[in-house]
């Protein structure tokens, strides 16, 4: 599946336009065979997992990104449906509290970064911080930022000064041994058209659906130039980002699977070799028990 984090991993950020990517691509894969490779890829991934939680090591982020009902929701849930929850820690990012406001904006997410040997999802996550910010500049005003009064204060500096502090975020959190592997799920205008419909006109998906949902619609195209942008920006080789066609939803599940067990055959983690002697107390208890 190694060809699959290679076609959807963003390397070349000079030329990369969210335009030129497809949304329905589905890498040659057909949907008949779907069921049966996520369930392949879970088993491998959930192997994995326990060797991460085992070495103690590493802990592996996930963040997901992406425009209203592009299925982050059901991709966390399926792709992770075969893991130990006792090593995954899952948060979704709402908007700030007057609490997370009283900090500097990268403050609530160190405080939900997962552990070592656990794997930490973030459902939106501090990139929220460079996307509906600077889609909606006045949100910036909460975070009582010196020297920034008014919307028009807010300059090219400023967010330059943003994506600096997160690439030096991840690269701090990737020193420490936090892998962290950040999807854009990439959804067309249509297929979210398709799917707000769906919310609406079946009586047991309504609640999934609000009227804001429409007004931030109307942002596209700004939405659009912030995740290109922002991706430009802070997609590294330690902290790729991987833009995920999502208007094939069984695909979607299939390429994030994919990355997230291709990143961890990458770690190359062994079980811990136990000491000499704890290997005979092992021998001993072993004895004991078919003596009994």
């Amino acid at each position: 599946m190694k060809e699959i984090a290679d076609r959807f991993r963003i390397v070349n950020t000079e030329k990369f336009s969210l335009d030129k990517l497809e949304t329905d691509d589905t890498a040659g894969f057909k949907k008949e065979e779907s069921e049966e490779l996520l369930s392949d890829l879970i088993k491998q991934t959930a192997k994995l997992q326990t060797e991460l939680y085992a070495a103690n090591s590493y802990s592996l982020l996930v963040i997901f990104q992406a425009m209203d009902a592009a299925g982050k929701d059901s991709a966390i849930a399926h792709t992770m449906s075969g893991l130990n929850p006792q090593g995954c820690q899952v948060y979704s990012f709402k908007q700030p509290t007057s609490e997370d406001y009283e900090h500097d904006f990268l403050w609530r997410h160190y405080k939900a970064l997962p552990e070592r040997g656990r794997i930490g999802i973030h459902n939106r996550s501090h990139y929220e911080n460079v996307l509906v910010t600077k889609v909606h500049p006045e949100f910036i005003l909460k975070e009582s930022i010196p020297r920034i009064t008014d919307v028009k204060d807010i300059k090219k500096k400023f967010w330059e000064q943003r994506y600096e502090s997160i690439r030096n975020f991840e690269k701090h959190l990737n020193a420490e041994g936090t892998v962290i592997i950040k999807f854009f799920l990439h959804l067309s205008k249509k297929e979210q058209k398709k799917r707000f419909l769906a919310r609406i006109e079946d009586p047991e998906k309504n609640w999934k659906f609000a009227f804001g949902d429409l007004e931030e619609r109307e942002r596209w195209d700004d939405y659009m130039d912030a995740y290109e942008q922002a991706i430009k920006e802070t997609s590294t080789t330690d902290s790729p980002w991987y833009v995920v066609p999502a208007d094939k939803k069984w695909f979607t599940r299939i390429a994030i699977s994919s990355i997230i067990l291709e990143t961890l055959k990458g770690l190359k983690m062994q079980y811990p070799e136990l000491p000499k002697e704890e290997a005979d107390k092992i021998a001993q208890a072993k004895a004991q028990l078919e003596a009994e």
